[in-house]
């Protein structure tokens, strides 16, 4: 691993993104806790500390989670404002005492039992989704798995888990553009038309979702119903914008992060000589593997706190109201925790000690189902395609967001 200077770090850089090893090692090394200049936020990249802050809610408070990194222009504003957009308080954002109820909605969703029951319905959706791929492949002789599988899978699982597939007007296309256009606006670094063009899209999703949670009498156990019945702490109702909120994060978070994940595993799989192949010869191969790509290539690589007082973090005294950005991608490298953080080790003894699903009171609520998915996308995926290939056309660019990583492509052929 060669040595980098620690001021060389640019988080959006597409060198960083194909190659973030030597950067996270350098800060955990030299600076742990460090002052980015670039996006006004503290760096946060060894283990220990990035647990200790994600199990101290009282002290480092989630309210930033989810904020745009940069001001909006007006014109942005503009188009934003049009909309009424807005994201309260709900759930990665919400240190108050809402936030409990908002939550028992997500684990009723994703519970053990209720992800155990969705195996047959997520290997129907994933079988249709290989028929789609083979039918590229015949057609073409190429195809891509992050436009296809890797996308359309956690769509068509997120949505059938939630019942909104019969109140859902727009197809899959349309949805992965907002989806698209929700992160690199909120998490890029657009400027001018772009940044514009981007809040075009993301305000057309929130007044699609706002039509979406107007609709009445939505069905006793579905997610829209869920958020009908529901009482805040003080007996109110939840307003519009508080449900729409939900469900934006929701179909962002819950299909998004799992389509960088299996677009990860996909061309990991695929660069390993013999692995694909393994894999189709021992499927239980598949999740402990799995497990160790979450550890390595978590498809969240970053999460944000903002010091609640103020704190010392590996020496380092910050004021309160300091924002964080915890690199979470940087812990499951920390040597610290893990034995040679460089190598797939699938049976390490500490495979699931990674923070790659946050932890405490905020924890992914979808980590299971998440597993889940990559287990049978996987396990499907290489049996009925066991002699698939990566082109040597893939294109090496990555998304290269502030807090989400991905290959943009996985073009493959028949071998």
């Amino acid at each position: 691993m060669s040595a980098i200077p620690v001021d060389s770090v640019d988080l959006f850089d597409q060198g960083y993104a194909r190659d973030p090893y030597p950067a996270m090692a350098a800060l955990r090394e030299n600076e742990p806790v460090k002052f980015d200049e670039n996006t006004g936020l503290w760096l946060i990249s060894r283990y220990q500390d990035v647990r200790s802050i994600l199990l101290d809610p009282e002290n480092f408070l989630p309210d930033n989670a989810i904020d745009a990194i940069g001001r909006f222009s007006v014109p942005t504003l503009r188009v934003l404002a049009r909309v009424k957009f807005d994201l309260p308080q709900t759930l990665a954002n919400n240190g108050s005492d809402s936030h409990a109820g908002y939550r028992r909605i997500m684990t009723r969703l994703f519970n053990a039992p209720a992800v155990a029951a969705a195996v047959p319905m997520v290997e129907k959706v994933v079988a249709e989704a290989l028929d789609d791929v083979e039918r590229r492949l015949a057609a073409d002789g190429v195809c891509d798995l992050a436009t296809t599988l890797a996308r359309d899978v956690p769509f068509r699982v997120m949505l059938r888990l939630l019942d909104l597939q019969s109140a859902v007007d727009v197809g899959i296309d349309t949805l992965s553009r907002w989806s698209d256009a929700s992160l690199e606006l909120f998490w890029g670094r657009p400027r001018g038309e772009r940044e514009v063009a981007l809040a075009r899209e993301a305000a057309a999703f929130y007044a699609w979702l706002t039509a979406l949670v107007s609709k009445p009498a939505p069905e006793p156990g579905t997610l829209l119903g869920a958020l009908a019945a529901h009482r805040l702490p003080d007996g109110e109702r939840l307003g519009l914008n508080q449900k729409a909120a939900v469900v934006y994060f929701m179909i962002i978070a819950g299909q998004m992060t799992t389509t960088q994940m299996l677009g990860t595993m996909c061309l990991r799989a695929l660069r390993e000589p013999g692995l694909w192949q393994r894999f189709a010869a021992e499927p239980a191969a598949v999740a402990p593997w799995t497990e160790e790509v979450l550890r390595r290539d978590p498809p969240i690589t970053t999460w944000r706190r903002i010091t609640g007082r103020p704190v010392t973090v590996s020496g380092v005294e910050l004021p309160a109201g300091a924002p964080l950005l915890l690199m979470l991608a940087s812990t499951g490298s920390d040597p610290e925790v893990f034995d040679d953080p460089g190598q797939l080790c699938p049976y390490r003894s500490n495979v699931r000690r990674h923070l790659s699903f946050g932890l405490g009171r905020h924890r992914c609520s979808g980590a299971e189902l998440a597993r889940m998915e990559a287990d049978v996308v996987m396990r499907m995926t290489t049996a009925r395609l066991p002699r698939l290939r990566l082109s040597a056309r893939t294109a090496p660019e990555m998304l290269a967001l502030l807090s989400f990583r991905a290959p943009l492509q996985v073009l493959v052929e028949r071998g």
